[in-house]
């Protein structure tokens, strides 16, 4: 029986890589404008990280982890997110020490055990920003900021960006009993997860995927109404710089993210024609969770995109993304296959991207194959042209041919 990938997870074949490639030089060109820095953590942390990071009461932790015991009898888990683990990163690392705003920014893949659906996979792959040490609300702005104008820079438009305060303990606190006064007399009518939640973690009540649809959610309690001083000064603060900014967003009082460490800012950017996976990006401000993990008390905000989503929202949208060619060079072998290997690793050391026929196909079928792979030119060698020391060169584009002498070819395609 042959062996298929595990349910949930898709290879990415060579035909679709350059897709990948293309967002991640946006990525990097523009986490290099902003001054960001990449981090790679590892794939699996010890589970403590993410159920002391992400909050016990939530769906991520409490269904979605893959968590096993290792050969050690230790548990760990594969992350299923990256802000825990580059938090991690920054307090072991002691990476405070060098600057007092670090910027960090990853690619990489995550993993929950979710039902598998399109823009939704087991194994899926984030790019994520951290901004540590600064707790002014610009820099949230400017967090916006940068993953509003990534999706762009890959050619998406008509996207909706929303925010929200989460508000801090002090205003959560208020928030959690008019929560509680509100839901009360609903609990019949909340799936089992919101039954327990009640008491719990209310706010999560709000983040379900069941229950969000329900008519009498609409009148739940505002957090923005129970903010305290601080924390509504800073989401004003936020707004403010947004509009600087031109940006063009709204504000939603239930978005409130799935993960328990968010503090302050929350946002999202969706593309509503994805349905139930239309947010392809989502973060905010999370000021408590480096001490939770052991650190100093430091301020924090970041996001993640989901690249998945993204590819989807662009083939929506009709995106063309630029192909690049296998190579610049075909070497037509007729027969000759020491002198073609030779001339072909000739070029190859002067940077010409080269790639020659190993099989003694006809003229025919490796002209055929040379046109395929959309290269400049194809490089006809044959006996005729090792004896007189020359190559025949074709001009892929207009189909026009010349001899050159084998030493002024290789000098002509190096310059």
């Amino acid at each position: 029986m042959l062996t298929k990938a595990p349910r949930g997870t898709k290879d990415i074949l060579p035909k679709s890589v350059g897709k990948w490639q293309y967002m991640e030089e946006k990525i990097r060109a523009i986490c290099a404008l902003y001054g960001y820095e990449e981090i790679r953590t590892p794939v699996f942390e010890h589970t403590e990280l993410f159920s002391r990071a992400i909050g016990e009461n939530t769906d991520v932790v409490d269904k979605e982890m893959y968590t096993f015991t290792d050969r050690g009898g230790r548990s760990v888990t594969l992350r299923p997110e990256n802000t825990a683990s580059a938090m991690r990163a920054y307090i072991e690392n002691k990476l405070f020490a060098d600057t007092p705003l670090t910027k960090l920014f990853y690619i990489g893949s995550m993993f929950r055990y979710d039902r598998p659906q399109a823009g939704r996979l087991r194994e899926f792959h984030q790019f994520g920003v951290e901004a540590v040490g600064e707790k002014s609300a610009a820099l949230d702005a400017e967090t916006i900021l940068l993953a509003a104008n990534f999706l762009k820079s890959v050619g998406l438009k008509d996207l909706t960006v929303n925010i929200n305060s989460v508000g801090c303990p002090k205003c959560r606190a208020e928030y959690r009993q008019k929560l509680q006064e509100f839901f009360k007399d609903k609990l019949q009518f909340l799936c089992e997860d919101c039954k327990n939640r009640f008491e719990r973690a209310p706010m999560r009540i709000l983040d379900c995927k069941k229950d969000s649809g329900q008519e009498f959610m609409k009148d739940a309690p505002k957090i923005t109404d129970c903010l305290c001083d601080e924390c509504r000064e800073h989401f004003a603060e936020t707004k403010k710089y947004l509009t600087a900014a031109n940006l063009s967003y709204g504000v939603d009082s239930r978005l409130v993210r799935g993960l328990d460490y968010y503090t302050k800012t929350a946002f999202e950017i969706k593309y509503e024609p994805l349905g139930a996976q239309s947010a392809v990006a989502g973060g905010g401000r999370y000021d408590g969770l480096i001490k939770e993990l052991g650190g100093d008390d430091t301020p924090a905000v970041g996001f993640a995109v989901g690249l998945e989503r993204v590819l989807l929202a662009m083939e929506k949208q009709g995106v063309e993304i630029p192909e690049k060619n296998g190579a610049d060079i075909f070497i037509v072998n007729l027969e000759e296959p020491e002198a073609a290997f030779n001339l072909m690793q000739q070029l190859r050391a002067r940077g010409q991207r080269t790639l020659m026929d190993y099989g003694g196909k006809s003229l025919k079928s490796q002209m055929k194959r040379a046109d395929k792979l959309g290269v400049k030119l194809a490089v006809i060698l044959g006996a005729d042209e090792v004896k007189n020391g020359v190559v025949t060169v074709k001009n892929m584009a207009d189909g026009s041919q010349r001899q050159v002498a084998m030493g002024e070819f290789t000098e002509e395609f190096s310059e």
